[in-house]
């Protein structure tokens, strides 16, 4: 059987992957930062155990427990763990970067500079990491969060080349709009950070938080999480995975787009994308 660690499994991208590997046959360590998470994923049938990405003792005693159980083998990795922070770059403060970058990338860097000595030995693993269309695609007032996923997409390239040759496969997922909350979990954030009352932006935070705030979909061509899972299967199992995989009809246009529109022409789509920051 093999085994792969998932953070961020409490609810969305994380815990339909975990419990969708889960069925598959794999050995899953489904990670969340809360207790009463990791109980119910628990009470689920998942192993499940605590973990921060905040914390460097918790990260390195989550890995060690999983290996423990494993007899120090691990095959796979999937990062996934983290928020959105939303404001536009003029409101963001350095606290709130910081803290956008210690969960979103320090973090997971982290654990995936624990776990590469593991598959280094063993001549194998799987390293798959959940970016976004927003690592390749700005959209106004996600400055944070591009930033986050930017930075990501360049790590993850350069690990990519540094272990060419060990077994070791590191693949992005790059999700457009996906049933999940983050959404919701964007608002204690933006307003913990954002003197957004205050901002020559009110008028766009307001129409955000009303779209935050309005149930359903996102946006348009919103896909559930499966559709994220069906992608790390691919990134997992294939025997030479491609080193990125777009998921949803936005994704894959703005990858293209990209490569064939100039930057003038690629700002007007990304502009009107983004409703000029209103959505």
């Amino acid at each position: 059987m093999k085994s792969i660690l998932v953070t961020g499994c409490s609810t969305g991208i994380g815990a339909c992957v975990a419990r969708g590997l889960s069925a598959q046959g794999w050995r899953v360590f489904a990670t969340a930062r809360k207790p009463e998470d990791v109980e119910r994923l628990q009470a689920e049938g998942l192993e499940s155990l605590l973990l921060d990405l905040n914390d460097s003792a918790c990260i390195h005693a989550a890995v060690d427990a999983v290996l423990a159980q494993t007899g120090g083998r691990l095959d796979a990795l999937f990062n996934n763990g983290g928020f959105g922070q939303v404001g536009a770059v003029e409101d963001l403060t350095r606290d709130a970067l910081r803290e956008q970058f210690e969960t979103n990338l320090f973090g997971w860097i982290e654990l995936t500079n624990r776990v590469i000595p593991v598959m280094r030995q063993q001549g194998h693993g799987r390293i798959v990491m959940n970016s976004s269309v927003l690592g390749y695609a700005a959209f106004a007032y996600r400055g944070a969060y591009n930033a986050v996923k930017f930075a990501l997409e360049g790590l993850s390239d350069t690990l990519r080349h540094e272990l060419y040759g060990s077994g070791i496969h590191v693949v992005l997922v790059e999700p457009g709009p996906i049933v999940s909350r983050f959404r919701e979990n964007c608002v204690p954030h933006f307003e913990k950070h954002i003197d957004w009352r205050n901002s020559i932006h009110r008028a766009q935070y307001e129409s955000q938080l009303a779209r935050l705030n309005t149930p359903g979909p996102a946006a348009p061509f919103t896909l559930p999480a499966e559709a994220v899972l069906e992608k790390v299967m691919l990134a997992l199992e294939s025997p030479s995975p491609r080193a990125r995989y777009q998921v949803t009809l936005p994704a894959q246009l703005f990858w293209w787009l990209k490569r064939f529109l100039s930057i003038r022409a690629m700002d007007w789509v990304l502009m009107r994308a983004s409703g000029g920051g209103k959505r």
